[in-house]
């Protein structure tokens, strides 16, 4: 049996803030467990609830060096669905009610973590074969490793596999600082190594020395290669391109179900949907005070509210679109001017916009039962999860063509009534507009083709059963 041992800052149920706590919480237990003895390891961060700290129990604490620096390391474990999940606590680091804080405080924290998961692991009773790691957070691992462990016969024969998420997001700090901080050698900062743009960049590290990378879909790995994605590292993976793949994330079907889901008022399946939508339509607008109009196209977000996700285009539309029979629904948070601009919204048109910048699963749930459409003008978008919820939920993807958007959503043809959503390619607002305005008029003028549209996207599987696969060859290959 094969050991794996995944490596994350975020892992759900117990912590996470977005697509990669779903994915690293989903992924493991999607694996055959017959063939991979799958475990995970996490930051054992304060701020997870404390139904779980109270689960926990303590394998083992020993000293550490990071750098100059001696701090303790406490390694504790608990079982959930079959996964066994390691936490690494350390009250310097992890204490707080965030996982995240500015980037001076993560570097070290993160290095601190990347290196304990290799030092915890003489101390347990488990020897991986594969370390995967996912992004800058973990992205130390496979550089420790080549640095101070690969002559230990212990250590010798681990492969690491590194996934990106978002390359957007890197982990960049001084040179002299992380060699500071880590005791990283001289030779590890040169520009074939860790050194950009005379920083220190933790992502291109793991990069430059992991055995595989991939990430989550293959249009955006295809993507990060180029100058325009590539965030400065295009030059890095395209030298990297033989081992680099993209593997597309998937969802739990068990909890996105429409027919079981808790949260949402009126169950339905691909064959009941027709009614159960229309009455979770109407139970949507009494819960937000919006007006019930049966007739209203409902275009729903559930979204991170950052200028990623392309919404710096709604400024350039939004008036032409208030014009048309359509109420939105925004759920998420995020940067000051995106909050700001839906609250104005919110406010101007009051019969036509509902705005909660608290995320709920519950409210995410709604949205995605009673809406007729989700809306993702994303600038790129490595994988996105929200299109696969809104397909399974049977609301109508309408996307920009870029990155995992590309290949999970086919794009509606009229003459052969094919495709599960609507979509544009230029990330400009008259494309956007003219995608929501040619799902309106289908919606409008010929309902059972919209019913026909929604009921093949419902239809669609990206539950993670075929990526599993992917991965387990993946494992198998290395």
């Amino acid at each position: 049996m094969k050991k794996i041992l995944f490596a994350s800052a975020e892992c759900a149920p117990f912590v996470k803030t977005g697509g990669l706590g779903a994915v690293v919480g989903s992924l493991p237990k999607q694996l055959n467990h017959k063939k991979y003895d799958v475990r995970v390891v996490l930051p054992g961060y304060h701020c997870i609830d404390k139904k779980w700290r109270d689960q926990m129990e303590t394998v083992v604490t020993f000293p550490m060096y990071l750098g100059w620096r001696m701090q303790t390391v406490t390694v504790k474990t608990l079982s959930y669905e079959g996964i066994i999940y390691y936490f690494i606590e350390n009250n310097f680091y992890f204490c707080g009610d965030s996982p995240y804080y500015d980037m001076w405080v993560d570097i070290e924290k993160f290095s601190y973590f990347s290196k304990a998961v290799l030092e915890m692991l003489s101390y347990l009773d488990f020897e991986p074969d594969i370390i995967h790691c996912h992004d800058w957070q973990s992205s130390l691992v496979p550089v420790f490793l080549k640095a101070f462990y690969c002559a230990d016969p212990f250590y010798r024969n681990i492969k690491t596999v590194m996934t990106i998420h978002n390359l957007k997001f890197q982990g960049i700090t001084e040179i002299d600082r992380l060699k500071d901080i880590t005791g990283l050698p001289d030779d590890m900062f040169t520009y074939d190594k860790l050194e950009y743009n005379n920083s220190a960049n933790l992502l291109k590290g793991g990069l430059v020395f992991a055995d595989k990378i991939t990430t989550v879909s293959k249009t955006y790995a295809e993507e990060i290669k180029q100058p325009e994605y590539g965030e400065g590292l295009d030059s890095v993976l395209q030298h990297r391109s033989d081992d680099l793949c993209g593997i597309v994330n998937g969802i739990d079907y068990d909890i996105y179900n429409p027919s079981t889901d808790e949260y949402i008022p009126c169950h339905y399946d691909d064959k009941t949907f027709d009614k159960g939508k229309k009455k979770n339509k109407a139970s949507l607008q009494a819960k937000t005070g919006l007006p019930k109009k049966r007739t209203a196209f409902t275009l729903g977000i559930v979204s991170r509210l950052t200028e990623q996700k392309g919404f710096a285009l709604f400024s350039y539309m939004m008036e032409r679109l208030m014009k048309k029979p359509v109420q939105l629904y925004v759920l998420g948070d995020g940067e000051e001017e995106y909050r700001n601009m839906f609250l104005s919204y919110q406010e101007q048109y009051p019969d036509k916009v509902y705005v909660q910048l608290d995320y709920t699963d519950e409210m995410a749930k709604y949205i995605y039962a009673g809406c007729d459409a989700i809306l993702m003008p994303s600038r790129f978008e490595p994988c996105g999860l929200c299109q696969l919820m809104s397909l399974r939920y049977g609301a109508v993807p309408i996307i920009r063509k870029t990155g995992g958007l590309k290949d999970t959503v086919s794009i509606y043809n009229p003459k052969s009534k094919t495709g599960t959503g609507f979509g544009f390619t230029d990330y400009n607002a008259e494309g956007f507009l003219d995608a929501i305005l040619a799902a309106l008029d289908v919606y409008k003028k010929n309902p059972e083709e919209w019913k026909n549209l929604t009921a093949k996207g419902m239809r669609k599987n990206y539950s993670w059963k075929a990526s599993s696969r992917k991965y387990e060859k993946l494992y198998s290959d290395l």
